[in-house]
């Protein structure tokens, strides 16, 4: 008997494919820029601080006890704390989009069929200047005129 335990596969001779644990794939969306994500981060704490001493002070009313009316009124202004965290995270993100968001570029498609526009269009003026013209000569009558 060797000193090293075999599974099955490489002792019935099969080749495993071996792959790694760990499978990077590529994102589906892109991150949320560091500033927004900031902003979300510390609105997500506020809130979770904000229902942790919600449910405080509900017990604490529930049982009758010395703290709750000033949990409960804590609970309140964090309740507007929390809003104002919401809040915070939205402008942050709409200000990052305007400064930094998407670069308006023209797509190869966009830029066929304005190509195609222009040309047309060309070709449009380009009719009209010789109608003009024929029509300044003289018309159709000059060719039977010497």
């Amino acid at each position: 008997m060797s000193d090293t335990v075999k599974g099955t596969a490489e002792r019935d001779g099969i080749q495993r494919d071996r792959r790694p644990l760990w499978v990077e794939e590529p994102a589906r969306r892109h991150p949320l820029p560091d500033p927004v994500r900031t902003a979300a981060v510390r609105a997500l704490l506020i809130i979770a601080i904000t229902l942790i001493e919600a449910m405080v002070a509900f017990l604490c009313t529930m049982a009758e006890s010395w703290p709750a009316f000033p949990l409960v009124i804590s609970s309140v202004l964090s309740t507007v704390a929390a809003t104002w965290a919401v809040v915070d995270v939205w402008v942050t993100r709409q200000v990052w989009n305007q400064r930094y968001g998407v670069i308006s570029e023209p797509s190869s498609t966009a830029r066929a069929l304005r190509r195609e526009r222009r040309a047309r269009r060309r070709a449009e003026r380009r009719a009209l200047r010789e109608q003009e013209r024929i029509r300044r000569r003289g018309g159709a009558g000059q060719l039977s005129h010497p």
